[in-house]
């Protein structure tokens, strides 16, 4: 695969380093990758993939853009909210390296079209930020003998390795054989993330990929690099390869790709949405609010800094942390309604409160973002 002179022009910086050069940088045009998501880490990662004269790369997102997006998505700028991320991401490549050829597969990676998408291409990069997706990403590849180069990111905090079993390396599965309850783990719109952190990942993961195309470098095969932003430092952990992992041990069980929804505990929602018993609407907690002699008491279970950015007048904060500490405030025998920022946290605060034998604790649908849509729009959404 040869260069022409706008490309030697263009990579000029890779061709005078000898351990790329023109046979270095051949290598890099004829490489492909995929990105799975075109979120935080996908921005980066495709960009500088773009840069860098990776020949094919393969977008997989299906999400649209948000407007809260934008503090750490690089690959999307603020006209482009609402449109499909694929899409978008498509668009800046083409600016960036219109000589990248850009496929996008605007769908939800899923166990029937994973193997399909994935054999397409020489390199993986996980991108994502759900588990089910993690776990599925992970198994297509040992299956595939792909390279999955990971990463992942929350609040402050980083990670990222290469899963390669053919390489001699473990699989995600080898470190985390199985996934956390659900709910466990807050996602970033749930527990936030540095808008810069993405990107110092995101690099790493792109650095990683480029080494694996040049045959270069050290790699981080059996190595798992941690990082904290605010304290800026790097950990590096040894990874082995568990013999009796399901997907690369040395007798698998797993063979084929599985539910993988079902195996990391998220239930299907229902065809028909029935109302949860736990649950009120935003318009029953503003009946509450509005009329002090229905007797029903209403609390907020966010932590500080989000009630400092919205809340409801006249709604206390008792965040959920503090809720073990703080529930003998509460009368057990009085109807409660509790909000969070989407219904997430309210749900575990009722499941709490009713083991602590408050009969009457419900948990408000929406939270204070249903608030905002359906009650008083003056009341910001983040």
């Amino acid at each position: 695969m040869e260069l022409n002179n706008d490309e030697i022009r263009r990579y000029s910086r890779h061709l005078i380093l000898p351990e790329v050069g023109l046979a270095g940088q051949k290598r890099i045009k004829a490489a492909s990758v995929l990105c799975v998501g075109a979120g935080g880490l996908g921005s980066p990662i495709a960009m500088y993939l773009a840069a860098a004269g990776v020949g094919r790369i393969g977008i997989v997102d299906f999400d649209t853009v948000d407007f809260s997006n934008l503090q750490r998505q690089l690959l999307h700028g603020t006209p482009d909210v609402g449109r499909l991320k694929a899409e978008s991401a498509k668009e800046t490549i083409a600016n960036l390296n219109p000589g990248v050829d850009v496929v996008i597969h605007n769908t939800r990676l899923s166990s029937e079209n994973a193997l399909e998408i994935i054999g397409k291409y020489d390199i993986v990069v996980d991108g994502t930020d759900n588990f089910p997706t993690r776990y599925l990403t992970n198994d297509a590849c040992v299956l595939l003998k792909k390279p999955n180069v990971y990463g992942s990111i929350f609040r402050f905090d980083g990670q990222a390795s290469v899963f390669a079993p053919h390489l001699g390396g473990p699989c995600y599965r080898c470190l985390y054989p199985e996934p956390p309850p659900p709910g466990m783990v807050p996602s970033c719109a749930e527990g936030g993330v540095l808008g810069v952190l993405p990107g110092i990942i995101g690099c790493i993961q792109t650095t990683e990929i480029l080494k694996l195309a040049l045959g270069k470098g050290t790699s981080l095969v059996g190595r798992l690099m941690l990082f904290n932003a605010l304290d800026m430092k790097f950990r590096e952990l040894k990874l082995r390869r568990d013999p009796q992992c399901p997907v690369c041990g040395d007798k698998p069980t797993i063979t084929k790709l599985i539910d993988y929804e079902q195996f990391c505990g998220i239930m299907p929602e229902p065809s028909t949405p029935t109302q949860n018993p736990d649950e009120v609407t935003v318009q029953e907690m503003k009946k509450a609010t509005d009329d002090v002699k229905l007797g029903i008491k209403v609390i907020d279970v966010r932590e500080p800094d989000e009630y400092e950015i919205a809340h409801i007048a006249g709604v206390p904060l008792i965040p959920l942390g503090s809720l073990p500490q703080r529930f003998t405030e509460l009368d057990p025998n009085q109807q409660i309604y509790v909000h969070c920022k989407s219904g997430i946290r309210s749900l575990k605060a009722v499941k709490f409160l009713k083991e602590q034998g408050f009969k009457y604790a419900k948990s408000v649908k929406g939270g204070i973002a249903a608030w905002s849509d359906e009650i008083d729009h003056r009341v910001p959404k983040y």
